[in-house]
Protein backbone atom coordinates (compact mmCIF):
# COMPACT_ATOMS: atom_id res chain seq x y z
CA UNK A 1 0.00 0.00 0.00
CA UNK A 2 1.40 3.19 -0.84
CA UNK A 3 2.69 5.49 2.15
CA UNK A 4 2.47 2.29 4.38
CA UNK A 5 4.94 2.14 7.01
CA UNK A 6 5.58 -1.48 6.45
CA UNK A 7 7.35 -3.92 4.10
CA UNK A 8 4.37 -6.34 5.16
CA UNK A 9 1.11 -6.32 6.65
CA UNK A 10 -1.68 -8.75 5.41
CA UNK A 11 -3.32 -11.96 5.62
CA UNK A 12 -1.44 -15.26 4.72
CA UNK A 13 -2.48 -19.04 4.85
CA UNK A 14 0.30 -21.36 5.92
CA UNK A 15 -0.04 -24.63 4.95
CA UNK A 16 0.84 -27.05 7.92
CA UNK A 17 0.38 -30.50 8.86
CA UNK A 18 -1.88 -31.45 5.38
CA UNK A 19 -4.30 -28.11 6.63
CA UNK A 20 -3.87 -24.60 5.97
CA UNK A 21 -4.06 -21.69 9.45
CA UNK A 22 -5.16 -18.51 8.56
CA UNK A 23 -2.87 -15.52 10.08
CA UNK A 24 -2.07 -11.92 9.91
CA UNK A 25 1.86 -10.90 9.33
CA UNK A 26 2.99 -7.52 10.20
CA UNK A 27 6.51 -6.46 8.96
CA UNK A 28 8.08 -2.79 9.80
CA UNK A 29 11.13 -1.31 7.73
CA UNK A 30 13.99 -2.84 8.97
CA UNK A 31 12.49 -5.35 11.91
CA UNK A 32 14.75 -6.37 14.74
CA UNK A 33 13.15 -9.59 14.84
CA UNK A 34 9.54 -11.83 14.27
CA UNK A 35 7.33 -12.32 17.68
CA UNK A 36 4.96 -14.73 16.56
CA UNK A 37 1.93 -15.38 18.98
CA UNK A 38 0.61 -18.83 19.91
CA UNK A 39 -3.08 -18.02 21.59
CA UNK A 40 -4.80 -20.04 24.52
CA UNK A 41 -7.63 -22.07 24.71
CA UNK A 42 -10.85 -20.30 23.31
CA UNK A 43 -8.82 -17.38 21.75
CA UNK A 44 -7.67 -16.68 17.61
CA UNK A 45 -5.50 -14.76 15.55
CA UNK A 46 -8.29 -11.74 16.20
CA UNK A 47 -7.73 -11.92 20.21
CA UNK A 48 -7.79 -8.21 21.28
CA UNK A 49 -5.38 -9.03 24.17
CA UNK A 50 -2.55 -10.35 21.96
CA UNK A 51 -3.24 -7.93 18.87
CA UNK A 52 -2.73 -5.09 21.65
CA UNK A 53 0.83 -6.69 22.58
CA UNK A 54 1.30 -7.07 19.20
CA UNK A 55 0.90 -3.30 18.24
CA UNK A 56 3.14 -2.44 20.98
CA UNK A 57 5.96 -4.92 19.64
CA UNK A 58 5.25 -3.19 16.18
CA UNK A 59 5.69 -0.17 17.58
CA UNK A 60 9.07 -1.09 18.81
CA UNK A 61 10.24 -2.30 15.68
CA UNK A 62 9.41 -6.04 15.51
CA UNK A 63 7.54 -7.79 12.78
CA UNK A 64 4.89 -9.80 13.98
CA UNK A 65 2.47 -12.94 13.35
CA UNK A 66 -0.77 -13.94 14.78
CA UNK A 67 -2.36 -17.27 13.65
CA UNK A 68 -4.57 -19.68 14.43
CA UNK A 69 -3.40 -22.59 15.58
CA UNK A 70 -6.38 -24.96 14.54
CA UNK A 71 -8.92 -24.72 12.28
CA UNK A 72 -12.26 -23.96 12.34
CA UNK A 73 -13.09 -27.60 12.34
CA UNK A 74 -10.13 -29.10 14.84
CA UNK A 75 -11.14 -25.96 17.41
CA UNK A 76 -14.71 -27.78 17.69
CA UNK A 77 -13.29 -30.38 18.88
CA UNK A 78 -11.80 -29.33 22.57
CA UNK A 79 -9.48 -31.85 23.26
CA UNK A 80 -7.45 -30.18 20.79
CA UNK A 81 -7.11 -27.11 22.02
CA UNK A 82 -4.84 -28.90 25.22
CA UNK A 83 -2.87 -30.80 22.65
CA UNK A 84 0.02 -29.43 23.31
CA UNK A 85 1.99 -31.49 20.96
CA UNK A 86 -0.10 -30.72 18.07
CA UNK A 87 0.02 -27.33 19.11
CA UNK A 88 4.25 -27.43 19.21
CA UNK A 89 3.88 -28.83 15.40
CA UNK A 90 2.00 -25.58 14.06
CA UNK A 91 4.17 -23.42 15.90
CA UNK A 92 7.17 -25.11 14.52
CA UNK A 93 5.75 -25.39 10.95
CA UNK A 94 4.80 -21.70 10.84
CA UNK A 95 8.36 -20.90 12.13
CA UNK A 96 10.20 -23.19 9.11
CA UNK A 97 7.20 -21.34 6.56
CA UNK A 98 8.48 -17.87 8.05
CA UNK A 99 12.41 -18.54 7.02
CA UNK A 100 10.98 -19.36 3.20
CA UNK A 101 9.39 -15.54 2.91
CA UNK A 102 11.93 -13.27 1.40
CA UNK A 103 10.70 -10.88 4.00
CA UNK A 104 11.43 -12.61 7.34
CA UNK A 105 13.82 -15.59 6.10
CA UNK A 106 17.00 -13.78 7.83
CA UNK A 107 14.69 -12.52 11.66
CA UNK A 108 15.31 -14.13 14.82
CA UNK A 109 12.32 -15.44 16.15
CA UNK A 110 10.26 -15.45 19.69
CA UNK A 111 7.44 -16.48 20.84
CA UNK A 112 4.40 -15.01 22.62
CA UNK A 113 2.06 -17.40 24.15
CA UNK A 114 -0.97 -17.48 26.09
CA UNK A 115 -2.53 -19.75 28.56
CA UNK A 116 -2.41 -22.96 26.72
CA UNK A 117 -0.34 -21.17 24.40
CA UNK A 118 2.09 -20.52 26.74
CA UNK A 119 3.14 -24.27 27.13
CA UNK A 120 2.77 -24.96 22.90
CA UNK A 121 5.09 -22.38 22.87
CA UNK A 122 8.45 -23.49 25.26
CA UNK A 123 7.51 -27.15 23.85
CA UNK A 124 8.25 -25.81 20.23
CA UNK A 125 10.89 -24.14 21.18
CA UNK A 126 12.64 -27.01 22.70
CA UNK A 127 12.43 -28.97 19.20
CA UNK A 128 15.74 -29.00 17.73
CA UNK A 129 14.07 -28.19 14.43
CA UNK A 130 13.96 -24.47 15.43
CA UNK A 131 16.25 -22.15 16.92
CA UNK A 132 14.43 -19.37 19.41
CA UNK A 133 15.76 -16.62 20.53
CA UNK A 134 13.55 -15.47 23.53
CA UNK A 135 9.97 -16.88 24.92
CA UNK A 136 7.74 -14.53 26.47
CA UNK A 137 4.62 -16.65 28.07
CA UNK A 138 1.07 -14.43 29.39
CA UNK A 139 -1.11 -16.47 31.91
CA UNK A 140 0.51 -19.23 30.55
CA UNK A 141 0.43 -23.18 31.24
CA UNK A 142 4.09 -23.75 30.54
CA UNK A 143 3.88 -27.01 33.09
CA UNK A 144 2.10 -28.60 30.02
CA UNK A 145 5.37 -28.69 28.20
CA UNK A 146 6.22 -31.50 30.83
CA UNK A 147 9.61 -32.79 30.15
CA UNK A 148 10.18 -30.52 27.28
CA UNK A 149 11.18 -27.51 29.62
CA UNK A 150 14.10 -29.49 30.61
CA UNK A 151 15.62 -28.62 26.70
CA UNK A 152 14.80 -24.87 26.49
CA UNK A 153 18.02 -23.10 25.38
CA UNK A 154 15.51 -19.77 24.89
CA UNK A 155 15.66 -16.69 27.42
CA UNK A 156 12.05 -17.40 29.16
CA UNK A 157 10.20 -14.62 30.61
CA UNK A 158 6.70 -15.92 32.27
CA UNK A 159 4.12 -13.00 33.36
CA UNK A 160 1.37 -13.99 35.72
CA UNK A 161 -1.30 -12.11 37.57
CA UNK A 162 -0.66 -11.97 41.16
CA UNK A 163 -4.43 -12.94 41.89
CA UNK A 164 -3.98 -15.68 39.67
CA UNK A 165 -2.38 -17.87 42.53
CA UNK A 166 -3.01 -21.56 41.31
CA UNK A 167 -1.15 -20.50 37.49
CA UNK A 168 1.43 -18.55 39.56
CA UNK A 169 2.25 -21.78 41.52
CA UNK A 170 2.48 -23.44 37.89
CA UNK A 171 4.52 -20.95 36.56
CA UNK A 172 7.12 -21.27 39.59
CA UNK A 173 7.42 -25.16 39.37
CA UNK A 174 8.34 -25.26 35.23
CA UNK A 175 10.39 -21.91 35.72
CA UNK A 176 12.64 -24.40 38.28
CA UNK A 177 12.85 -27.15 35.43
CA UNK A 178 14.14 -24.50 32.62
CA UNK A 179 18.06 -24.95 32.32
CA UNK A 180 18.61 -21.57 31.25
CA UNK A 181 17.64 -17.57 32.23
CA UNK A 182 14.03 -17.84 33.26
CA UNK A 183 12.06 -15.05 35.32
CA UNK A 184 8.47 -14.78 36.53
CA UNK A 185 6.97 -11.08 36.38
CA UNK A 186 4.18 -11.13 38.43
CA UNK A 187 1.61 -8.01 37.71
CA UNK A 188 0.53 -6.95 40.90
CA UNK A 189 -3.52 -7.14 41.41
CA UNK A 190 -4.17 -8.88 37.65
CA UNK A 191 -6.34 -11.90 37.33
CA UNK A 192 -5.73 -13.96 34.82
CA UNK A 193 -6.93 -12.27 31.35
CA UNK A 194 -5.23 -8.98 32.64
CA UNK A 195 -7.95 -7.03 32.38
CA UNK A 196 -7.52 -4.34 35.33
CA UNK A 197 -7.03 -1.15 34.65
CA UNK A 198 -2.89 -0.95 33.43
CA UNK A 199 -2.41 -4.47 33.55
CA UNK A 200 -2.53 -5.59 29.97
CA UNK A 201 0.14 -2.29 29.54
CA UNK A 202 2.03 -3.56 31.94
CA UNK A 203 2.28 -7.26 30.20
CA UNK A 204 3.16 -5.30 26.46
CA UNK A 205 6.26 -3.64 28.31
CA UNK A 206 7.73 -6.65 29.75
CA UNK A 207 7.37 -8.19 26.42
CA UNK A 208 8.66 -5.52 24.54
CA UNK A 209 11.79 -5.25 27.03
CA UNK A 210 12.48 -8.81 27.01
CA UNK A 211 12.36 -9.46 23.27
CA UNK A 212 14.27 -6.40 22.91
CA UNK A 213 17.04 -7.71 25.08
CA UNK A 214 17.07 -10.87 23.96
CA UNK A 215 16.47 -10.74 19.91
CA UNK A 216 18.69 -9.22 17.84
CA UNK A 217 18.94 -7.91 14.46
CA UNK A 218 20.30 -10.12 11.74
CA UNK A 219 20.41 -8.94 7.96
CA UNK A 220 18.94 -11.13 5.85
CA UNK A 221 21.15 -13.83 3.48
CA UNK A 222 22.91 -13.76 7.27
Amino acid sequence: MTGSPFLRDDEVRVPIDEVVVAGHVTVPEQPRGIVVFAHGSGSSRHSPRNRYVADVLVAAGFATLLFDLLTPAEERDRANVFDIELLARRLIGVTVWLREQNDTAGLQVGYFGASTGGGAALRAAADPQVDIAAVVSRGGRPDLAGRWLAKVAAPTLLIVGGRDEAVLELNRQAAAQIPVECRIAVVAGATHLFEEPGALEQVAGLARDWFSDHVSPIAIGD
